[in-house]
């Protein structure tokens, strides 16, 4: 499991119109993006009966981690299950494919095929849905923006358009209700392995701005 650096800064419509076109002009974006170099996030975060992840994150504890099914642009044909850990400030994330009728039996509560599975990260979370009554707790969408620079393995995104639901967990309809969670704020992301160039800190050094342990997790249980 390799650890990365990670940090987040929020940022206002200002801040991102002058970050922007330097970032577009020397780091090339993801090749994922789609022709407005952007693409929508849909995640399903995991949560227990006591909210372990959600207070774990608020008090700030070392190390924790939480489960997720991830889906891009709508699209239900490329669907994953994610695990995310920190460790002392550092990140690992692990993931494997999961498939949507797959998706749609966990959302369910029907989780008793997951026992026979042979992908390791789903036999995870069958085991922690069964003795730690891990559960399907929120849907957040938000637009990404990403931008990938090889050397130092550096990502950078830039988040906006927060949305969750509300007591709704069903990933799978396109029309679920969704609300708004932080009105126009933007995160700008930045995750490396050991080194960040000079340049591009020069690019993302936003004078009275702050790192942040932002979680659009936290934020969007605000509203359930």
């Amino acid at each position: 499991m390799k650890l990365r650096h990670e940090y987040k800064i929020f940022i206002d419509y200002f801040d991102y119109m002058t970050i922007r076109p330097k970032l577009k002009a020397l780091i090339p974006q993801d090749m994922h993006a789609g022709q407005n170099g952007e693409y929508k996030i849909r995640s399903l975060y995991f949560d227990n009966s006591d909210d372990k992840a959600l207070w774990e994150k608020i008090s700030g504890i070392n190390m924790r981690e939480k489960f997720r099914i991830r889906c891009y642009n709508d699209n239900y044909d490329f669907i994953k299950l994610e695990k995310k850990c920190k460790f002392n400030g550092l990140c690992s994330k692990v993931s494997e494919r999961i498939a949507k009728d797959e998706v749609r039996r966990i959302i369910e509560g029907d989780i008793k095929w997951m026992l026979d599975s042979e992908r390791p990260l789903l036999s995870e979370i069958y085991v922690k849905m069964k003795t730690e009554q891990l559960r399907p707790k929120i849907i957040v969408d938000y637009i990404r923006e990403p931008f990938v620079y090889k050397a130092g393995n550096i990502r950078i995104t830039i988040d906006r358009n927060i949305k969750t639901s509300i007591r709704n967990i069903d990933m799978l309809d396109p029309n679920v209700p969704m609300v708004t969670a932080e009105g126009n704020l933007m995160i700008l992301e930045v995750k490396y392995d050991n080194f960040i160039p000079a340049f591009i800190s020069d690019i993302i050094n936003i004078e009275n701005r702050q790192t942040s342990s932002f979680s659009k997790y936290v934020v969007s249980r605000i509203y359930g």
